[in-house]
């Protein structure tokens, strides 16, 4: 039954480039989700697929732009006392939610007010609710309406990524009046504030938003945006799928490359090939993600507790080949620190350069100093980077070490990574968050798993002085210097070995225009219009 209605859903995209269609398409921008929406309540905007489908349809206090520059959404301004620790946001008070029944005023909308943030943060911490957004609000002392345009937090301690946290669609506001009337089911009948409203969801099969005329926001020539009159959304369950679509017109968007076609659009310099110049834009900027090796310091293992072959797996083998030839030259080489390129904080402190004779004379340093002649180490990983521990366990093999890799099930390598019970991992650290703090929070002592993200059991009471010290200062180029202090510790120690520095890789048609890359890899479609083709 699932081939049947997949093949059902291919053949609905492939016949309906009728006469109307052609004459609308360049109002509706398309793409497809491969994985599914499960909730549009943003509340539980916890992957990529809620998030994008939740940041057309609500709006927080702050937003950021394509460089994470903090900017204005429903707050116009805010103040921050000189302590930090009390925030200030003054409210534009001409935003307006969504039509819906259930505002009893003649026009079926209403004003966003500071209490619908006071309902809406106390929503995000309610047990009974269970966000998983819940920790956004742990600095939070207390959050206040004084009237209804002025709300104001207070922290329990300074944070200085607070702001950033804020931006988060966790955050957005939402109407007590309909979240009241549905009740759980909120999550498919979403009321926000966004520049696209909810349509229809046939959950697994498409999603519909269409173009909110009471949006507030305008371009700089004065024009209101959205631009488009609609977003459809398809859940073709397979990339593969998904490509066809994209390559014969049907979706606007292919977002990120996949193992299955890479190859077929990319030359390996990671260059568009000849036959679809003409068709197809791409387009690349830095990601907040950084993949790398951990190993687990807490282990018995003598390798993994020896920093000599730490640091000989770092210099082992050569990132930029690696990048090249197994991720068609999309990514930048980790030759530096943790911190990843296109986030304010990162440095380009020295890192580890490929240099396999030092890698060869710490193995042997090590084999002499222990009297082991066979030092093993075993490095778990899923499928999707396979290859790309296979070519780590080929090099490093010239240098002495010998290398196992486990190929496990992504939800089997997060259970054992929480207990400790990997030697050495793959993985990867996505920002929830625009500061640099994100990616030191994961060796900070007090963050061990199981309670907190530092998989590795790293422990350094400077990078721990220095990271308690980062809270208190409030000048972000003095906080920066912390932050590459910092960074400079975790690589001198080789608590891992970073990878590589993600991209964000776009593919689009050629009539599609306004849509800009960022650093988190967030869909934006407010300021996007398609171009008619002729």
């Amino acid at each position: 039954m699932r081939y049947l209605t997949i093949a059902y859903i291919l053949l609905t995209l492939i016949s309906c480039k009728d006469s109307s269609r052609e004459n609308r398409d360049h109002l509706v921008f398309r793409y497809n989700q491969y994985e599914n929406v499960s909730s549009l309540d943003p509340a539980f905007a916890r992957d990529v697929a809620n998030i994008w489908s939740t940041n057309q349809l609500f709006n927080s206090l702050i937003q950021l732009d394509d460089s994470l520059h903090i900017k204005p959404d429903i707050a116009k301004r805010w103040e921050i006392s000189e302590d930090a620790l009390t925030y200030t946001f003054i409210l534009r008070d001409d935003v307006k939610f969504h039509k819906h029944e259930q505002f009893k005023t003649k026009d079926s909308t209403r004003y966003v007010v500071a209490e619908d943030f006071v309902y809406s943060f106390n929503r995000l911490v309610d047990p009974k609710v269970a966000s998983p957004g819940n920790w956004v609000l742990k600095t939070v002392d207390t959050y206040t309406a004084v009237n209804d345009t002025i709300f104001e937090i207070k922290l329990k301690k300074p944070f200085p990524a607070f702001l950033g946290l804020m931006s988060m669609r966790y955050c957005s506001v939402v109407p007590k009046e309909v979240v009241s009337f549905y009740g759980s089911e909120f999550r498919a009948n979403p009321i926000g504030t966004g520049p696209f409203k909810f349509k229809l969801w046939e959950e697994n099969i498409k999603l519909v938003l269409r173009k909110n005329e009471l949006y507030f926001e305008k371009d700089k020539n004065g024009k209101q945006l959205p631009y488009l009159e609609a977003v459809a959304i398809t859940f073709l369950p397979d990339k593969q799928s998904e490509f066809l679509q994209f390559a014969k017109g049907n979706i606007d968007l292919l977002n990120s490359l996949d193992a299955s076609y890479k190859d077929e659009l990319l030359t390996p310099s990671g260059k568009l090939r000849e036959k679809y110049k003409e068709r197809i834009n791409i387009s690349k900027g830095s990601y907040l993600n950084s993949e790398y090796l951990g190993f687990y310091l807490d282990t018995d293992k003598k390798e993994i507790q020896s920093k000599l072959l730490r640091k000989a797996v770092n210099h082992g083998f050569d990132r930029k080949k690696m990048i090249t030839y197994l991720k068609n030259g999309i990514g930048t080489p980790a030759i530096h620190g943790f911190i990843p390129k296109g986030i304010p904080g990162f440095n380009s402190i020295p890192g580890y350069e490929y240099d396999p004779v030092k890698s060869r004379k710490l193995v042997e340093t090590y084999k002499k100093q222990t009297g082991n002649n066979n030092p093993t180490i075993r490095i778990a990983t899923d499928a999707n980077y396979q290859s790309i521990c296979e070519f780590i366990q080929r090099e490093l093999e010239k240098v002495g070490l010998n290398i196992i890799v486990d190929v496990m099930a992504p939800s089997t390598i997060r259970q054992k990574k929480w207990k400790g019970e990997l030697e050495s991992f793959r993985a990867s650290w996505i920002a929830d968050y625009p500061d640099a703090e994100n990616f030191l929070s994961p060796y900070y002592s007090k963050n061990f798993t199981p309670h907190g993200p530092n998989y590795t059991h790293f422990k350094n009471e400077t990078f721990d002085r220095l990271y308690e010290e980062s809270f208190l200062i409030t000048d972000i180029k003095i906080r920066e210097q912390h932050y590459a202090k910092m960074d400079s510790i975790i690589i001198a120690n080789a608590p891992i070995v970073p990878l590589y520095y993600d991209q964000v890789v776009r593919f689009t048609q050629k009539n599609v225009k306004g849509l800009t890359n960022n650093p988190q890899n967030f869909l934006v479609l407010k300021r996007v219009w398609k171009e008619p083709i002729k």
